[in-house]
């Protein structure tokens, strides 16, 4: 055997034969390149240990395949097979999820192997998120990473921690690396003050040891300043962190007196720079990314700057305020409870709570509102939309935001209000871009609206009745054939006009997932338009909604055209602007809408979705069956309120999945994009004549 490496283009070859059944087929090109690297008895193994994982689960295959390197990197060739056969054996007696946790989690064999009990984030995740959320005074998300860090919006935590060999010490390690970031977020590590002093250190080249510095001095001041509001959770972090180091003794008088600020975190930085002393290491500290954190802190000052002054312009245009008085408002912040007052030409007034909460935002990034937060947007003409739920919560211009059920197959049972859904418009397309489809497709609309015109609600011949209108020839022929032959004759030879009344409403469910951009989001586009030009022959009731999202917590609904709105200009226009966003979580969409079709007063209901592929969405938890099962459950439900579903799809790989997701006669496989628009509007009527 050749000592010669792979190529990419040959790993791709074998890869591809390996992983074919993967919904993740899309990624080998990169996973190919990712792998050149290894040496060949490395990549030999690879393909050897994912190809037999594949015939098990193909998911696994590839995702032994994409954790490879690093595997090797941390238990090295003989830890290699000892890692998949670990996985593999947790499938069969756990199942998948399990299985994909048990493959990701190379530190914690890592610390098995080394006789130490690492805590793993699954576990301790529900405690801590309620530990946070106590903790801060505004919503903070806890999500695995691969170091502990923040971005002032999330919390990233290890998937799991060894640090120490009793499991409940690692378990302790958690909440107070938790604590700490959180502190970052509340005691002000994100300051205007830290962009300057790291771009500096990295133009000399020092930006690892002023990370690390900066990282130590934190924690120091951090931790006195968790000491002053919270004892309890300041003896705990000391009980896990142990002593300081001796490099840090010095600096402790300046980084604990009362008032200490970041500056002093980078003063006391920029002196051990210059004296060229390493940095300390302290587990408990995690990392920064200060460049992440500033971006995300700016946009959210600027989102809840924006939120702070619509709210206070609702208030300046609220019936009984008088148009001649100042209307200026100014705000307070109680130092004991750090609420934010407000009034208005010296009167209280009471905020919405989303106003309320982003004033307290802003005063945690800022220490103060700024005043420009404080200067209502536009003349006071905005207004709430409407109430909702109950209190005094105001829903604004934004789009409102709905909760769905999912169904998690792993457990056989629904996720209660698991998907947070936002209804969107959509921007109008280019100018004409409508106009230019017509005349290419002159021909080809005429053909579809032929058609259609049969479909009208026209009076329909009913022949060989027994009384009518007509006589029905046909009927008479025979039955003078039968009356020559001896035999006797039918008795119904009339015909009969009976009314043919529609009653139909339809959905279109388009997808506006990344992987349509190019050809396949063209030819939706033109299938719609063929298809709106059709619908207008018909008068049917119909709807066009597009969907896409990234993750259960960002679930987007796009309006194209509602029910309510005509076939017009502005229909047109966002018909054109349809465009390619991000991922393919189905089972959210279909619950919206049906909801949606549901209240229509048609007798018949039709939901219609257009996609490119099977349902798909960020991180791996809703690939493969999770989001099969969970697109399949949610066009049952359709089905119970009266709603019949079909599916078309440009996936050369759909009929693997298809038939058990929608059933054997709810879906068209297209080969080739380009017979989109024909076929849908061919479809439609095949499915209103049904």
């Amino acid at each position: 055997m050749s000592d010669r490496r792979l190529f990419a283009h040959e790993l791709e070859e074998q890869l591809d034969a390996l992983l074919f059944a993967s919904p993740s087929h899309r990624s080998i090109s990169r996973l190919a390149s990712l792998l050149e690297a290894l040496p060949r008895p490395r990549q030999n193994a690879v393909l050897h240990w994912a190809g037999i994982a594949a015939r098990t689960y193909a998911e696994i295959g590839y995702l032994i395949a994409t954790q490879a390197p690093r595997a090797f990197e941390v238990l090295g060739d003989e830890g290699f097979e000892a890692w998949v056969l670990a996985g593999l054996d947790t499938y069969d007696k756990e199942g998948l999820r399990p299985a994909m946790e048990r493959l990701r989690d190379l530190d914690g064999l890592q610390a098995e192997r080394a006789g130490l009990r690492a805590a793993r984030l699954a576990d301790v995740e529900p405690r801590l998120t309620r530990f946070v959320q106590g903790l801060s005074g505004r919503p903070l998300a806890l999500k695995a990473g691969e170091v502990a860090w923040t971005d002032s919006e999330t919390l990233y935590l290890p998937q799991t921690l060894a640090c120490f060999a009793a499991e409940a010490d690692n378990r302790a390690l958690y909440k107070v690396q938790a604590a700490l970031l959180w502190a970052q977020t509340r005691f002000g590590t994100f300051q205007e003050a830290l962009a300057p002093a790291i771009a500096a250190a990295t133009a000399r080249g020092e930006r690892a040891a002023a990370l690390g510095w900066l990282i130590a001095c934190e924690a120091v001041r951090l931790e006195e300043c968790i000491a002053r509001e919270l004892p309890g959770l300041a003896a705990e972090i000391a009980r896990v962190r142990g002593e300081w180091p001796a490099s840090l003794r010095e600096a402790l008088p300046r980084l604990t007196r009362p008032g200490a600020r970041l500056e002093d975190s980078l003063a006391v930085m920029a002196e051990r720079l210059a004296a060229g002393e390493a940095a300390p290491t302290l587990p408990h500290a995690g990392t920064l990314d200060p460049e992440a954190a500033l971006r995300t802190r700016a946009a959210r000052i600027a989102t809840d700057s924006e939120t702070l002054r619509r709210a206070l312009a609702a208030l300046k245009g609220a019936a009984g305020r008088k148009p001649a008085a100042k209307n200026e408002f100014t705000a307070s912040v109680d130092a004991q409870t750090q609420q934010v007052g407000f009034r208005c030409d010296g009167e209280a007034v009471t905020l919405p709570p989303e106003a309320q909460a982003a004033a307290q935002s802003l005063v945690q990034d800022l220490g103060q509102l700024p005043p420009q937060a404080l200067t209502p947007a536009g003349d006071g003409a905005w207004q709430p939309t409407e109430h909702r739920g109950e209190g005094t919560e105001l829903v604004t211009e934004r789009p409102g935001e709905f909760r769905y059920d999912e169904w998690d197959y792993h457990r056989q049972a629904y996720r209660r209000q698991w998907c947070h859904v936002f209804e969107h418009g959509v921007a109008e397309g280019q100018p004409g871009w409508v106009g230019e489809v017509r005349a290419r497709h002159a021909a080809l609309i005429r053909q579809i609206r032929r058609r259609f015109e049969i479909l009208r609600g026209e009076d329909r011949i009913l022949g060989r009745q027994p009384d009518g209108e007509d006589i029905d020839l046909d009927a008479q022929v025979e039955a003078i054939i039968d009356r020559r032959c001896g035999a006797e004759p039918a008795e119904r030879l009339f015909m009969r006009r009976q009314r043919n009344e529609r009653s139909l409403a339809a959905m279109f469910m388009v997808d506006m997932s990344g992987s349509t951009k190019g050809w396949v989001n063209e030819a939706e586009r033109e299938a719609l338009v063929m298809l709106g030009e059709a619908l207008q022959t018909l008068g049917d009731a119909y709807a066009i909604y597009g969907f896409s999202g990234w993750t259960r917590t960002r679930c987007d609904i796009y309006r194209i055209k509602t029910f309510a709105d005509a076939y017009d200009e502005t229909v047109q226009a966002r018909i054109a602007g349809i465009e390619a966003k991000d991922y393919t979580r189905m089972g959210f969409a279909i619950r919206h809408l049906s909801r949606l079709l549901a209240a229509q007063p048609a007798r018949h209901k039709l939901l219609v979705m257009l996609s490119d592929g099977r349902p798909d969405d960020f991180g791996d938890e809703y690939r493969g069956a999770y989001g099969i099962e969970d697109t399949r459950h949610a066009l049952q439900e359709a089905r119970e309120q009266g709603i019949r579903s079909y599916c078309v799809t440009i996936d050369r790989q759909g009929a693997d999945y298809l038939r058990h997701m929608v059933g054997p006669a709810g879906y068209t496989v297209l080969d080739d994009v380009r017979k989109l628009p024909l076929r849908i509007a061919e479809i439609y009527r095949r499915l209103t004549t049904g």
